[in-house]
């Protein structure tokens, strides 16, 4: 499938949501988006570039370990990657102001 089965986030991060149910799996998603965020500014800062591809695997090496262990699914990734890269980041945002329990 592509993207095209939803029009819009708003219609895709519903679906998202149920894909992330499990909470230690979004505990998963929460730390590798936390590690992923300190790695960028760890770049900017440092002007070390190559932490922008660490950050990149290691945040969905979290995320893997979630779907495949917790959830039990494929990660969104691979079916909507247009809307699941926003979602991730969504989430976590989610997360932190406690509209999603974490």
């Amino acid at each position: 499938m592509s993207d095209t089965r939803f029009r819009t986030f708003g219609e895709f991060y519903p679906f998202y949501l149920s894909e992330h149910s499990n909470r230690t799996s979004r505990r998963l998603h929460f730390t590798g988006t936390s590690i992923a965020i300190a790695l960028i500014v760890a770049a900017v800062v440092t002007q070390a570039w190559w932490l922008l591809a660490v950050a990149v695997v290691q945040g969905y090496a979290f995320a893997r370990v979630g779907h495949f262990f917790f959830e039990r699914n494929k990660p969104a990734t691979f079916k909507y990657p247009g809307f699941s890269f926003p979602g991730d980041w969504r989430l976590w945002w989610d997360i932190v102001r406690g509209k999603i329990r974490f």
